[in-house]
Parts: structure tokens; sequence; C-alpha cells
């Protein structure tokens, strides 16, 4: 007996057969929100997957159509990087690691597979990511399309361990891309927003398990600008805390050690007091605005005494991210870093010093990365200081960020800043255009895999191809 394939197939068929995988209009599920609930759209359709198959499937629907199709993750990315208003693809059942290679030390994973259960699978055969960010609650290849990062001067974004990927493009076409082989997809695709296609597999450079030895310290914020540069080279891992309202920087320094592990947990301090307290305090500062550098400089002192603790290295690199939160972030050349943070510190000052002055949540963090090759990730062409800032929304509630959020901006504009792909930012194509360098070749890419532009949401065609107006508002929640 004849089997059709999908272009064989009617429509009528094709929605059949994607029944099973498709959001029902009046479930949770037929909707995206992110995880800090700042952004949120509702697709005319969300499939979520659970094989290649389906995916192509919902791709000939698209292509018959004309729709948009954007895929998405977990949706812990603070933007509409991952909205749309026509066809979403939810790739979280594509989540299986596929092949380990011990001896070579390298993966083939799927694209949906969150960080949390990539780390369990790795430790089972005794290999690990080489870094990891401050959260694991994304997908693989969420970090990969967004060019996330952890910190390093040596470790590069985490789209520098790809060795290949799988891609899904427009036409239907099954795609495997490297440094080697169909290659200007491959460095398009590592920081690519998601517009060259469906990310199915990726090959990823892992090494051995291993753990970290984080030690922690709390110094004045001149003294750690005086030694920015000794901080930062002197750990394989740095990571700075800046809580403006101290004016002091919490340093942190892991690196692999065999020590063994050590529990540093508490109980009071960490939840009742760490958590649960300053979460009540920040809700009534929403109320009496001076209250937010009272907490600061109560979370401040908590954090104050020294730090030493070794556990595996995924769980040193991750933080508990605490409260929902808005938050942006920006890539700065790494030899602009002390000039940006002490004219953000001059700036933070006098706000802090105004009655009608803005009141900065903690903390500012601040970490590192080695230069890359990658087209559009913010460390191409040079080392990379990434600069983070928060405002806290406290037990969900909204507060003022947008005014904060423009100085910070303004000051790591002024310095070279490139924004954090997975955040929300207001950089269009003549600005992108001017800061990487391969942004014209990036374009011809997604034009010539995705001529019709089914990968196109409105965030890519906003700051890739300068659709007018801020579209982003209407997701935001």
């Amino acid at each position: 007996m004849h089997t059709p394939t999908i272009a064989q197939l009617s429509l009528d068929d094709i929605y059949r057969r994607l029944a099973p995988v498709t959001a029902r209009p009046s479930s949770p599920t037929a909707s995206y929100t992110n995880w800090a609930r700042t952004f949120g759209c509702k697709p005319q359709a969300i499939y979520e997957p659970e094989n290649e198959y389906q995916c192509e499937l919902a791709l000939e629907l698209a292509r018959r159509e004309g729709k948009v199709v954007r895929a998405a993750g977990v949706g812990h990315s603070p933007s509409d990087v991952a909205c749309t208003t026509e066809l979403m693809i939810r790739m979280t059942r594509l989540n299986r690691v596929l092949e380990v290679n011990t001896e070579k030390k390298w993966v083939v994973a799927q694209g949906g597979i969150v960080l949390h259960d990539l780390h369990a699978q790795l430790a089972q055969h005794g290999l690990a990511m080489r870094n990891v960010g401050s959260i694991s609650d994304q997908t693989l290849a969420g970090i990969i399309t967004t060019a996330s990062h952890g910190s390093g001067m040596e470790f590069g974004v985490f789209s520098t361990n790809v060795l290949a990927l799988t891609i899904l493009l427009a036409n239907g076409a099954r795609v495997t891309c490297s440094a080697s082989e169909h290659s200007d997809l491959f460095y398009a695709s590592l920081s690519g927003l998601g517009g060259t296609g469906l990310l199915l597999e990726i090959k990823l450079e892992v090494e051995d398990a291993f753990r970290l030895k984080e030690v922690a310290e709390s110094v004045p914020f001149d003294m750690a600008l005086d030694d920015f540069d000794a901080i930062m080279t002197s750990t394989q891992h740095p990571r700075l805390w800046w809580f403006p309202a101290s004016d002091t920087i919490r340093k942190s320094s892991s690196d692999r050690t065999h020590e063994p592990r050590t529990d540093s947990g508490n109980w009071f301090w960490d939840v009742l007091v760490g958590f649960h307290l300053v979460h009540l305090l920040l809700f009534i500062a929403r109320y009496y605005r001076d209250l937010n550098l009272a907490v600061c400089r109560f979370v401040t002192w908590l954090g104050r005494p020294p730090l030493s603790r070794v556990d595996d290295s995924h769980k040193i690199f991750n933080i508990d991210c605490l409260f929902l939160q808005y938050t942006t972030e920006w890539a700065i050349p790494y030899e602009n870093s002390q000039a940006a943070l002490r004219e953000m510190r001059t700036w933070l000052q006098r706000e802090i010093a105004s009655a009608d002055g803005l009141r900065p949540h903690f903390p500012i963090e601040i970490r590192v990365s080695a230069a890359d090759e990658i087209w559009m990730s913010p460390s191409y062409g040079h080392r990379t200081t990434w600069i983070g800032i928060v405002q806290y929304k406290p037990y969900g509630f909204e507060v003022p960020y947008q005014e904060l959020f423009r100085g910070f901006e303004d000051i790591v504009i002024r310095h070279g800043g490139r924004p954090h792909w997975a955040k929300a930012h207001n950089m269009r194509p003549d600005d992108l255009r001017a800061l990487y360098p391969r942004f014209d070749d990036f374009v011809r890419v997604l034009d010539e895999v995705d001529p019709q532009g089914m990968f196109r949401n409105e965030y890519v065609q906003r700051h890739i191809y300068g659709q007018q107006g801020d579209t982003a508002d209407k997701y935001k929640k």
C-alpha cells in the first residue's frame, strides 16, 4: 500500500495528524507567557511535537497557509523573542540525549532538552557541560540561538561549544552543518534567533564531570575596580555582584577542584530571611520607595561573610533567581569595563542621593567571556564583559523599571554595548550593522534559507529587518 508523503497529504490530513500534539483552545498551554510574566502571546495554534515527523507536518501546514512559525522552549527569555500571533512550536518534548562519546567528549542531544535534564544525563556518563550560566531552566536550543553565556576569560558563549547542528529548514529539508560543512548556515544559526530553522539536534563538546570550589567575599567598589583585571584573570569562572546602595561588590571565584562536596546551606538565612523576608520587604517598598535602599543594604549585610563551598559544577554555576523580575543585560568590550562601571556608579550614586531619584534593586551582575567568531554573538571579535541589571516584581506586582533601564542602556551603549539577544532591547538594523561586521552575511543566510520569512516572528522582523513600530509593546504583560 502506498504511503503518501507529507506533500501529498491533504490539509485535513495534516490537521488530523497534528491533532494529538495541538494545544486545545481551552487549555492553559494554548497561550504563551515567559517565566517572569513580563511578555506573553496567544498564537493561533501551538504544537508540541514528539518527533521530527510532526515538526515536518507543522512546517508543511505553515507553508500552505502562509503562516509564521516560531519555535519556543520553556519561556525563560525576558523578552518577546519567542512570541508570535501565528503558529508556535514548543520543542520541549524533543528532549533526549541521542548519542554520547565519552572518549572524544561530545554528545548529540535534541534541541528541546532542558539544561537541568542534560546535566543529569551527562552525569550518568561522567560528563558535564564545560560552562553553565546562572540558570539551567532553558532549553539547549534556546541558549544556542541567543548566544547565552556563563563566565570565564577563557570560556566563550555556549554556542562556541557546538560542533554541529541538524536543522529543519523552511522548505522541509533536514540539513546538518558545522564549521566545515555548510559553514555559513552554521555560523548564522549559532546565534540565529531561531531565524534559520528548527534546531533538531545539537552536537555539543563536553568534558569529564568536575566539581567547582567557589570562594566569595565582599569588598568596596573601588577596590574591586582597581583590581578588576586581577580578579577576572586569576580564576576560571569569576562573577561580581555589585550592590550600588552600599557601594560594595561581592566577588566570586570558582575553579575546578578534587575537594569533597561541602554543605553551605542554611535554611534560616537562605530561605526564611534571604527569600521570604526580603520578598516581603520588597513588596512594602512598592509603597515606600526609599525602603528599597534599606532592603539593598540589608541584603548586602546578609552576604557580607566570606563564603567557601564545593559542589558539582552546574550547582555552583547556577543561582536562585529568587523573584520574578524585569531584567536587561548588555555586553561591552572588556577593555571598556572599568570606565563603563565607574560612569554607571556616578550615575547611580546621583540617583540614590536625590530624594526624587531612581531606586535600583540589587544586584548588578558582572561576568566575562572569551572572544569568538560567531557572526551575531555579542562576543564576536573581542573579549566581553556582561553587565546585567534587574528590578524585582515582588509577588508578581509591577514596579517602575523603564527609566532605570534607559539610563543603564545609555551608558553601556556609549561604551560599545551589544544587547543580550534573549532580553528586550531597542536596537534596530542600522544600530546592529554598526556593531556586527557580519550582520549583512547573517541577513543573507536568512534570506537564502527562508526566502518567504516563515521563521521571522515580530522580534526578528523588528530587530533584523527593521519592521516599523515597537511591536514588543503588544506582548508586554
